[in-house]
């Protein structure tokens, strides 16, 4: 940097002692021969400009690498504001400034405007980097409502995720796959709930809540979905389900989530809710009455002599008379499936009784 500073200042001499030549040249003509007074008035000007510059090189590009520093510690969100708190400041200076030029006063037109610029300038960068963050906010919700309204041109709605369904984890899987379109919104209230979690002193709590922020930042990272985080409240409501429902219905959204209650909420103010829960009931196997299956008898069940296995999706088998192959695998006989509010249960037989009998 000091070499470029001295070869800087050096070109510059040389370039005002060219000029220099040229002016003397025009006020007495051939003074010692124009080429050689031109040439030499270079010569000269460019020595000058590398002794000055090997003076000031050195306190130069510190200041310049003070100057870099400070930047590089200050915040890009002091930068933003203050640059458009600095633009707004010019162009209310210029409206002020454009009568003064009338001014039949010389000194007044010509310097006044420049005085209300600098001023207004200063203040538009003081009172930006204040307001930085409600000035970001109103750009963040602007690109956010941009993401939003095109995604709703084109038919697809929203999707607002809920605090459980992002604790849950199993909607990074869904959005991968492709089965959902459209924008993910994440309100600021529930990104506030999963930092209130994630900083609560019981142990579990916290490890649900930082689980919920990784998903999060691991859904964000992805290229097959969108995520906005859509800075919006509603301070006259407490609870973050009511606040759901009510972005939703102004949106037009949907809401996922995988929380029984929340989903009863949306059904009664007939808001449109997709609850994973459902839907991982929905892809289950079908297993029909009389099929065969190849199952693990893990442990007894509460009726006597019954044995409890699992399939792969976590539907539990229950099989009479499976107790006595606690840790076999073996072949049952499905004879009926049973349908509750918890999930489905598959009840069967040992493939070997039946063959006794």
């Amino acid at each position: 940097m000091e070499m470029l500073l001295r070869l800087c200042l050096m070109a510059l001499g040389g370039f005002l002692g060219f000029h220099g030549a040229s002016y003397i040249s025009l006020i007495i003509p051939d003074v010692l021969g124009g080429s050689y007074v031109t040439i030499l008035f270079t010569a000269v000007g460019a020595l000058i400009g590398l002794f000055f510059g090997s003076l000031i090189s050195t306190p130069l590009n510190s200041f310049l690498t003070n100057i870099r520093r400070f930047w590089k510690r200050t915040p890009t969100d002091d930068i933003l504001g203050g640059v458009v708190g600095l633009v707004l400041g010019l162009l209310v200076a210029m409206l002020v400034s454009t009568p003064l030029k009338d001014i039949p006063v010389r000194y007044l037109s010509d310097y006044l405007p420049l005085i209300i610029s600098a001023i207004l300038g200063l203040l538009g960068w003081s009172v930006g980097v204040r307001k930085r963050k409600d000035i970001l906010g109103v750009v963040n919700r602007s690109s956010n409502r941009t993401s939003f309204w095109r995604s709703r041109r084109n038919g697809i709605s929203g999707k607002i995720l809920d605090t459980s369904v992002i604790i849950d984890g199993r909607i990074a899987d869904i959005t991968k796959s492709g089965f959902i379109e459209g924008v993910l919104i994440v309100p600021q209230f529930v990104l506030e709930e999963l930092q209130h979690i994630a900083d609560s002193s019981d142990v579990l709590k916290r490890n649900r809540g930082r689980r919920g922020l990784d998903i999060l930042n691991k859904i964000q990272k992805e290229p097959y979905v969108t995520v906005q985080i859509m800075d919006i409240d509603y301070d006259d409501i407490t609870e973050v389900d009511s606040k759901l429902v009510r972005l939703a219905k102004e949106t037009g959204s949907k809401v996922i989530t995988n929380d029984y209650n929340l989903n009863k909420v949306c059904e009664l103010q007939q808001v449109a809710v997709l609850n994973i829960n459902e839907l991982a009931n929905a892809v289950k196997p079908v297993v029909l009455p009389g099929e065969e299956l190849r199952v693990h008898v893990i442990k007894d069940g509460k009726e006597q002599g019954q044995g409890i296995a699992y399939l792969d999706d976590g539907t539990m088998i229950v099989v009479d008379g499976g107790r006595r192959y606690i840790g076999d695998t073996i072949g049952v006989l499905v004879t009926s499936v049973l349908q509750t509010a918890a999930g489905r249960m598959i009840f069967a037989k040992p493939k070997a009784m039946e063959k006794a009998l």
